[in-house]
This record gives C-alpha cells, sequence and structure tokens, in this order.
C-alpha cells in the first residue's frame, strides 16, 4: 500500500461493511526473534496494519522494530504514539492523537505542537484522531502516563458526546481504547451506542483476548480491531482473531 491511502483504506472499508485488524506492535516487548514470530504469523494471517508504539519506550528498539517491520512485510506500518519521541519517518503513517477524553491540554494539543514540525519533515500520512480512554477496571499505563481519568465504562453518553465532538472537530477515526492489559474490555453497548452517532471509522481496542471478542465488538459496530497484549503472550492467536474479523 502507498502512503497517504491508509486511512482512504480504513474508511472505503468501512463503506463496504469490511472489517479491518491492526496488529499493536510494542518495541518495548519484543526483541528481533519475537519480531520475525509476529511477522510470520501476521503475513499468514494477513493482517491490515501493524499498529507501532507504546505508553514508555525503554530501549530505543523503535527504529529498529519499524525496519523490521517494512523489510518483512507489505503490511503498512502505522505509528500510534505515546509521546512525541515516538516519531520515526520510516513509518508509513501516524496516528495524530487528541486525548478527548481527558482534560490534560497537553494531550489535546500541547504535544501536538511539538511535534507537527518533525511529522511535517517527513512525508508519512498524518490522520487526525479522537482518542478516547475507557475505563477498564484497573489502572493502565496510558491512563497513568497521560495523567487523565478514564469514561466510566457504564457512561455511554459521555463516550457518544465526545466521539460525537471528535467527529465535530474534524477528526478522521475514532479510537475507543480501554488500555494495554485491559481486566474488562469495552462494553459492546457502548461501542454500538457510538457507532449509531458517528460516521466515521471506529477503531476499538483493549482487553479483546479472543476471536469471540472480537467478532462480537465487529457485529457492534467497530471498523477496525486492535489487539496487542494478548497476542504478544500467544502469537498463536493472530491468525484465529483475524479470521475471525475478516469473516464479518
Amino acid at each position: 500500500m502507498m502512503k497517504k491511502e491508509i486511512n482512504n483504506s480504513i474508511r472505503n472499508s468501512k463503506l463496504l461493511g469490511k472489517k479491518q485488524f491492526a496488529l499493536l506492535v510494542d518495541p518495548d516487548k519484543l526483541d528481533d526473534a519475537g519480531i520475525k514470530n509476529i511477522l510470520v504469523n501476521a503475513q499468514k494471517a494477513k493482517v491490515d496494519f501493524f499498529f507501532v508504539g507504546g505508553s514508555l519506550l525503554t530501549n530505543d528498539n523503535l527504529d529498529n522494530c519499524i525496519s523490521m517491520l517494512k523489510g518483512g512485510s507489505d503490511i503498512p506500518v502505522v505509528l500510534f504514539p505515546g509521546n512525541v519521541l515516538q516519531v520515526n519517518a520510516k513509518a508509513d503513517a501516524i496516528l495524530f492523537l487528541s486525548l478527548i477524553s481527558g482534560r490534560n491540554a497537553e494531550m489535546l494539543i500541547g504535544r501536538h505542537v511539538i511535534s507537527a514540525p518533525m511529522i511535517r519533515a517527513t512525508d508519512m500520512e498524518v490522520i487526525p484522531t479522537g482518542y478516547l480512554l475507557v475505563e477498564s477496571g484497573k489502572p493502565t499505563a496510558v491512563s497513568y502516563m497521560s495523567n487523565t481519568t478514564p469514561i466510566p465504562n457504564d457512561k455511554n453518553d459521555i463516550a457518544i458526546c465526545t466521539a460525537m465532538a471528535g467527529e465535530m472537530l474534524g477528526h478522521k477515526l475514532i479510537y475507543m481504547d480501554a488500555g494495554s492489559g485491559a481486566k474488562e474490555p469495552i462494553t459492546v453497548e457502548m461501542i454500538a451506542a457510538v457507532r449509531k452517532n458517528i460516521s466515521i471509522p471506529l477503531i476499538i481496542g483493549g482487553g479483546i483476548h479472543t476471536p469471540e471478542k472480537a467478532m462480537e465488538n465487529c457485529k457492534a459496530g467497530a471498523d477496525v480491531i486492535v489487539v496487542g497484549n494478548s497476542i504478544e503472550k500467544n502469537p498463536g492467536l493472530i491468525n484465529s482473531i483475524s479470521e475471525a474479523i475478516h469473516s464479518i
């Protein structure tokens, strides 16, 4: 896939009712052997995207991780940045995340101002994305690092209004996330409620550990399913989860 086409792919797949699968790769958690294993499984499973990033990168492995993913497959690599240091020109695109569920100005616009000139200097596709963090039953790395309070998982009305505001502000995607290692996933009731009230693609991540849950979320209205933590523990899940998502 050529650059500048990733958002179009997500949007067009939504219009056609096709669901997509993004594999979340955290460079902190995978060595070279782990990345190679992920690559083999992802290619076989026809994963649609690699989302690359983490709440805190400590081993300076981002560049190497992206290089290996790009060199070992034709699956688009999309940055899912946890901070302004996670910008790398080798990626195909970047989710320009605004944490609209929180009230931390740094996550709404502050860090974007710092990273904008770095991103502009690349030819990455920039995809403005409204990011909603949803309560998952326990504190997560993203809630701690962002210093924000997640949306309560039973407050569908707050999620709806927040997602609507994100669309009205011009975001191209809405990404609802329970966070890495979530104890409880986002409810299908919340997913369905948000889906009914926005027209842009909806990405769902966090707490998706089985093909059945991935399929359930797709049927509720998710356009892209993101899975990371459970696959780090069991790479064999990639194929079964991919089959479930692409069967919708």
